[in-house]
């Protein structure tokens, strides 16, 4: 192997060992485009493990990015527990009215057996069937909800604040159970294939969470889960703030940190020189508006304050690129990275003089 011809997956590995590739690694999180190309609804798409699996080959060949995705919709995790699932036309499916109505029913739950639920095992089928098509060569990247997350699709926003602060007890056992669903469901997507997990946490990050509770909650339980998961994870905030708490983040044992576009990226990375790899940081919400002169910048301007000396993973900020976001765009991000990404970075040094 030379620095000229890595595979994605030796590309990504170089990078998370805090080295130079031949390029900058790029993970374009595309799940509902996928549809486009096969000329489906969203929710036809989302239907059959061999949907996903065509249209993630397929978007894969056509934007020469280092990934392919095995994430369905976030609320999957809801609907495996009995909850209901919304789909749009024109966006990412969302999780209905919650399932759990009063605290009290917290008692009472127990986690879904995952190769037992139908739409899990629909994504464990995509997960083989992706391993099957990419091989060693690419990475297959798993999804779960962190146990410190899925609550606010299992009971709202304002009911799980007020469990949080309030009903201490109760929010350890929801915790808790939610916890031995994350493990089965990150290990047996590792046992399927996935190469590593991709770990949402958003309610963990400084957006949401005080560092102060953090620490009492969301970090305990992270480290709890993510010693039991057999594989390596990177932890995203899914658009939300994570700088403060970067050493925080890294005693999880998390390998990567997802970064967000309010955050600044150069302060980020060098937060996490050394300790974690980088992901991020493209603005998805405006990259609906960008034209492919305006991508080329952003991508430029990312691999700028990020990718010297590896440690580095090009993507969006959220996890998803949103449904409206033109096939033009998406063309110019990669050719922006095929072009300003490569090793030695020798353009930077000039635009640094």
């Amino acid at each position: 192997m030379t620095r000229t011809n890595m595979t994605p997956l030796q590309r990504v590995l170089t990078t998370m060992g805090h080295k130079e590739p031949d390029r900058v690694p790029f993970f374009l999180l595309v799940t509902m485009h996928g549809a486009k190309e096969l000329g489906l609804s969203i929710k036809e798409y989302f239907s059959r493990a061999e949907n996903i699996v065509e249209g993630q080959v397929r978007m894969l060949a056509k934007y020469r990015h280092d990934c392919v995705y095995n994430l369905f919709y976030a609320p999957i995790e809801v609907e495996a527990w009995g909850g209901e699932v919304i789909f749009h036309d024109d966006g990412p499916a969302n999780s209905g009215r919650p399932f759990i109505r009063k605290p009290e029913e917290i008692k009472k739950l127990e986690p879904p057996k995952v190769k037992e639920v139908p739409c899990l095992r629909e994504v464990l089928k995509a997960t083989e069937m992706l391993k099957d098509r990419v091989r060693e060569d690419t990475p297959v990247i798993g999804v779960v909800m962190s146990p410190f997350s899925l609550p606010v699709m299992q009971m709202g926003f304002d009911s799980y604040i007020e469990l949080m602060y309030r009903r201490r007890k109760l929010f350890d056992y929801l915790i808790k159970v939610n916890e031995e669903f994350c493990v089965e469901w990150a290990n047996a997507q590792l046992e399927a294939g996935a190469t590593a997990i991709a770990y949402f946490d958003p309610v963990s990050s400084v957006s949401i969470t005080p560092r102060e509770l953090y620490l009492e909650t969301g970090f305990k339980s992270a480290k709890r889960t993510l010693a039991r998961i057999k594989g390596p994870t990177a932890m995203h905030m899914a658009s939300g703030r994570c700088l403060p708490i970067i050493d925080d983040l890294y005693r999880t044992g998390a390998s990567v940190i997802g970064t967000s576009i309010e955050e600044d990226l150069a302060g980020v990375k060098a937060a996490c020189q050394g300790r974690l790899t980088v992901l991020g940081n493209l603005n998805g919400i405006e990259m609906r508006r960008w034209t492919p002169k305006q991508a080329e910048a952003a991508v430029k301007d990312a691999i700028a304050k990020a990718g010297r000396g590896g440690g580095f993973i090009l993507a969006d900020n959220h996890g998803e690129i949103p449904w409206q976001v033109p096939d033009d765009v998406l063309m110019a991000l990669s050719e922006a990275v095929h072009q300003w990404g490569r090793y030695p970075l020798d353009w930077k040094k000039t635009d640094d003089k």
